[in-house]
């Protein structure tokens, strides 16, 4: 090892420092006192020739989860990736990879909200009568269907419409998780050897606040 890359492992973030920071920014975000950090023209033109990310982050699609607004970051501070749901799609996957390869991030965060639209449209399908989707929603959701499935079970048989999405979704939020580190042997072997943690986390749109549901691969 050259000392130029001791030095790089050396300053490197861990996942617990990232996430820690990432949490600092949410607590200034819901106190109404961000900072709006890297967001000027000396940032952007840092920028211009490449990027180094500190976190990815895989949320889904609703326009409320603006992820640089929530943890009050900047311009070149998170590897962005969002569909609807947060769903482990092919795509999604692939797009973390590329942020733990290439990227080098340290952190990957998963964010879920209350209130989910996708999760919704998955809870509603289970149920007997439900409507016929458009195809593609369909294979999109079709991934949040066990979670609704787990959650209904635990319910005592009761009508699957009545299910509250948030249960849902954070059981979901679990699956994802699962989900990425069962089909990703790089992802995964980044967690088992330190380099890369991940945190699912639950966003409350009235509240403003990301909460942690699941966390793999941070100090305790």
């Amino acid at each position: 090892m050259t000392d130029a890359q001791t030095d790089a492992d050396t300053t490197r973030e861990t996942p617990t420092e990232v996430w820690r920071d990432m949490r600092a920014g949410n607590e200034r975000f819901v106190a109404g006192e961000p900072r709006h950090p890297n967001q000027d023209v000396e940032r952007r033109n840092e920028l211009a020739a490449a990027q180094k990310p500190r976190a990815a982050l895989f949320g889904c699609a609703d326009s409320r989860l603006a992820a640089e607004i929530i943890f009050d970051q900047g311009l070149g501070d998170l590897f962005v990736v969002r569909n609807a749901g947060q769903v482990a799609s092919d795509s999604a996957v692939a797009s973390l990879e590329y942020a733990v390869a290439a990227l080098d991030v340290s952190l990957i965060i998963v964010l879920a909200h209350d209130a989910c639209g996708a999760v919704r449209a998955a809870i509603d399908s289970a149920a007997i009568d439900s409507p016929e989707l458009p195809p593609h929603i369909w294979r999109l959701i079709a991934k949040i269907v066990p979670a609704a499935r787990s959650v209904l079970r635990e319910s005592n048989g009761i009508d699957p419409r009545e299910l509250d999405a948030e249960d849902v979704g954070i059981a979901h939020l679990g699956n994802t998780i699962d989900d990425i580190l069962e089909s990703s042997r790089l992802i995964a072997d980044a967690v088992a050897e330190g380099r890369v943690g991940i945190v699912g986390a639950n966003y409350r749109l009235g509240e403003g606040t990301a909460v942690p549901h699941v966390t793999v691969g941070l100090d305790a």
